[in-house]
């Protein structure tokens, strides 16, 4: 087996390695005139199963478009060179948004994104919390993994509950069967959970919808959501749950994208504590900017134990699944 992390990557992939003792090996990545580059491993790939890390959302250095073709690239070498198998992992996977045609002429370019995998050899791509699961399954020939988030986050919320039954709420009617899973796996927990939703329908920029449909006055509220972008539809939740009366409001959403001003936006006294995972990384800015109120859950483990249940042959990422048990051990 060969593990590699592509540069944007490499924090992540160096705390998968030391979680899982899984050797990270070396590779190289070069930057040319003109903004073209090249990638290659370091060691033979002959022969392996190779696993390739890099989440894909744009930051201050690479573009989505940057990072999406360098993966690509890079597991196309892979396969130049015998690699028997290749596994993509992108925690975060661009272009996931646009799964659907929602205007004349519209690109469906999730589709389009997988069969660019598929293309240059992919096996199988692995991924966590991805806007839309079924867009995702259907999109891809090859085999899918998909990783959910409420595994990262079940934990917190019991931690912060204060003995009390918490509120679950999506703060979309997308987001509504993302929040059922974190008020089932509660439930599994011994932590009984109410559940809402919010309204929301977006057209050219403007957020509008009146539905509330949750019990939260007197209550601690989790609101849920796959990604923070730009923090204005979490902001609008977490105002909508202040106006009834909530005890306390928390943000939850493992990828931390943090765009324009979504860090001065989410700062105020609406929103009591944001909690992301390190998935696509997080900002220096939200680092900076939310402080004590940003907590940053790690992945790491997730995709130790993700590599390795693959590397054996073993199932993955399904809740309650029989074959599901202790992480197996690298050969």
């Amino acid at each position: 087996m060969r593990f590699f992390a592509l540069n944007s990557s490499e924090s992540l992939g160096r705390a998968v390695a030391r979680t899982g003792g899984i050797a990270l090996d070396p590779h190289e990545e070069r930057a040319f005139e003109a903004g073209e580059h090249k990638g290659r491993p370091l060691v033979s790939v002959r022969g392996e199963d190779v696993y390739v890390l890099s989440a894909l959302n744009g930051d201050a250095v690479l573009s989505a478009n940057d990072k999406l073709c360098r993966l690509l690239f890079f597991i196309a070498t892979c396969r130049e060179h015998g690699a028997r198998r290749v596994t993509a992992i992108a925690p975060y996977l661009a272009y996931s948004r646009k799964d659907r045609q929602t205007k004349p002429h519209d690109p469906v370019t999730t589709r389009y994104v997988a069969q660019l995998f598929e293309a240059v050899g992919a096996d199988c791509v692995v991924t966590l919390d991805v806007h839309n699961l079924q867009a995702f399954q259907n999109a891809f020939r090859c085999r899918t993994v998909h990783l959910d988030g409420h595994t990262l986050f079940t934990p917190e919320i019991a931690a912060r509950t204060g003995g009390t039954a918490p509120v679950i709420l999506s703060p979309d009617g997308g987001g509504v069967k993302r929040a059922a899973l974190f008020q089932e796996a509660l439930a599994e927990a011994g932590i009984p959970a109410g559940f809402g939703f919010m309204e929301k329908r977006r057209s050219g920029g403007v957020i509008s919808g009146d539905i509330f449909a949750a019990e939260v006055a007197g209550r601690t509220v989790f609101i849920v959501d796959d990604m923070i972008v730009g923090g204005d539809t979490m902001l609008r939740a977490a105002r909508a749950c202040r106006e009834r009366g909530a005890a306390s409001v928390h943000l939850l959403a493992t990828h931390a994208l943090f765009t324009g001003a979504a860090v001065p936006r989410l700062a105020g006294a609406e929103v009591d504590s944001i909690t992301v995972s390190d998935g696509a990384g997080v900002p220096e800015t939200a680092l900076q900017g939310l402080g004590g109120r940003l907590k940053v859950v790690s992945v790491a483990a997730l995709i130790a134990r993700t590599i390795a249940r693959l590397d054996g042959n073993h199932a993955v990422g399904t809740r309650n699944d029989p074959e599901e048990g202790p992480v197996p051990t690298f050969d």
